[in-house]
This record gives C-alpha cells, sequence and structure tokens, in this order.
C-alpha cells in the first residue's frame, strides 16, 4: 500500500469515527446572507468610490463556558463597472442577548482581492465591526444590521473602507 493511499484511508476512518461523536454534541451557531453597501477608496487613484454587492458569514459558538464568545468567517463581493472587490476575513465576535436583541462586535483578519480593469490586487484586510440581529416571529431566525470598517495597506498607500449589510440569520 503506498503513503498515500494509507494517509487517505487513516483521514477517511478518523472522519468516520468523529461522526458520531459530534452527534453527542448540540451544534450552536449560525449562518448569514444579505446585501451589502460599501464607501471604498480607490488602491489606484485618490477617490472614494460607492460599491453594491453581498454578505454572508458563519458563526460557530465552540466554547460552552463562554456562550458570548464566538468564532467568525466572514466573506463578501462588492461590483462596480471594471472593479470586482472580494473579501475573506476570520476572527472572534463578542454578542450578548437582551430580549429580542442581539447585539455583537468582531474583529477579524484576511485577505482583500481587488481586480481592477485585469490588474488584480491581493493585501491584508482588518475588519472591525459590529451590529445588531433582531429576533423574527419565525423560529429560529432574526434580521441583522451590520457595520464594519475595513482598514488595508498596499504598497506605501493604507486604506480606508466602510460597509453596511443587512439580511436574515439562521441559528442552529
Amino acid at each position: 500500500m503506498s503513503k498515500t493511499a494509507a494517509v487517505l484511508l487513516a483521514l477517511l476512518a478518523l472522519t468516520l469515527l468523529s461522526l458520531s461523536a459530534s452527534a453527542q454534541i448540540l451544534p450552536r451557531g449560525n449562518v448569514y446572507a444579505g446585501v451589502s453597501y460599501g464607501d471604498f477608496a480607490n488602491v489606484i487613484a485618490v477617490n472614494t468610490q460607492s460599491y453594491r454587492g453581498w454578505n454572508g458569514s458563519a458563526e460557530d459558538l465552540p466554547f460552552a463556558r463562554f456562550s458570548h464568545l464566538g468564532v467568525v468567517l466572514d466573506a463578501s463581493g462588492y461590483y462596480r463597472s471594471g472593479v470586482t472587490q472580494y473579501n475573506g476575513v476570520l476572527g472572534p465576535r463578542l454578542s450578548a442577548t437582551y430580549g429580542k436583541w442581539r447585539p455583537f462586535a468582531h474583529a477579524m483578519a484576511g485577505i482583500q482581492r481587488i481586480n481592477s480593469s485585469g490588474n488584480l490586487y491581493n493585501h491584508l484586510i482588518l475588519d472591525f465591526g459590529g451590529g445588531a440581529d433582531y429576533k423574527l416571529p419565525f423560529k429560529n431566525f432574526s434580521w441583522r444590521l451590520q457595520g464594519d470598517y475595513m482598514h488595508t495597506h498596499y504598497l506605501s498607500a493604507n486604506q480606508s473602507d466602510y460597509r453596511a449589510s443587512t439580511g436574515i440569520v439562521w441559528r442552529f
């Protein structure tokens, strides 16, 4: 048996064994999908431009003792004539529930990819923001309002971007 086949077999066995163990744990987290509006500084020029796009995230609350601390994976895409921008960030989120409201704040880091007329730019992005979820009358669904400040540094230029997002949240 080759080493590659042995490694794949071991990974498959570990995956199958972990499925029965994960059935014992109740999953806790949420998935969000919505529309977004961004006010971004252009990488090439000094002016700011408005973009429309989408925003989505998945949050896991892995710590039973710290139910207010979650880990978030957030992705977004923005579009304008000749320019597309994609962001992917990961980081911690703090939240608390007050009646039907669940305010939150997060600090994340990741990669921003901009395609401007065929020129590709990839840079590190820092995302600081927050918002609130409002519990809807439907079971496990909320409505989210979110705002973020995104900071990038490319070559010798700093860029400060702002975005506002809204959409539906499904809690599980």
